[in-house]
């Protein structure tokens, strides 16, 4: 199922011959170097079925992505339900992971404003959050570039504090926001 669709990516729901990319790219580096560690197969498997899980419960999640040009499965851009224990959850999150063979082209920011729009114009979300560890500069990029407030930064709560990885931004979006833009 297509969910949204831009001029170069489609978002739609997951197929299991993606299974195999979204592990490449779960598995790769320079992809995961913004995470505690990259995925192994048996755990790209599990996120997959928490993935699936949230669009069966909400009807919204992380779209697997594709190049319309190339039909190739090239990542997610979507919503995910964040629970973690902090001042601001449960929220809407917006995110996404793309392989780094379509970095710089525009596919983040092209995919998840499309996204948002769906979300507050479709699912009826009021606010959307974003977060990511503070040295991630090129998804701050992304999140100012969609009109994102920076809100604070944090330590994620699933992350020990001396962890290189921990302190983390927090990005908001309203719905009045994002349609007066």
């Amino acid at each position: 199922m297509v969910y949204i669709e831009t001029e170069r990516v489609r978002l739609r729901g997951w197929k299991k011959e993606d299974l195999e990319p979204f592990g490449q790219l779960n598995a790769d580096q320079e992809v995961m170097r913004y995470f505690p560690s990259t995925l192994s197969q048996q755990e790209t498997k599990a996120f997959q079925r928490v993935i699936q899980k949230e669009f069966d419960e909400y009807g919204y999640g992380l779209y697997a992505v594709e190049e319309k040009d190339s039909q190739a499965f090239i990542g997610f851009i979507g919503f995910h339900r964040a629970t973690f224990e902090a001042d601001f959850t449960p929220c809407i999150e917006i995110g996404w992971r793309l392989k780094k063979e379509v970095w710089g082209k525009g596919y983040a920011t092209e995919g998840a404003r499309a996204c948002l729009k769906f979300g507050f114009d479709e699912l009826g979300f009021q606010d959307v959050y974003s977060f990511t560890a503070e040295r991630n500069e090129p998804s701050k990029r992304v999140m100012n570039k969609l009109g994102m407030s920076f809100v604070k930064r944090f330590n994620h709560p699933r992350m020990e504090k001396i962890h290189p990885l921990s302190e983390h931004v927090l990005y908001q979006l309203s719905s009045k926001k994002f349609k007066d833009e």
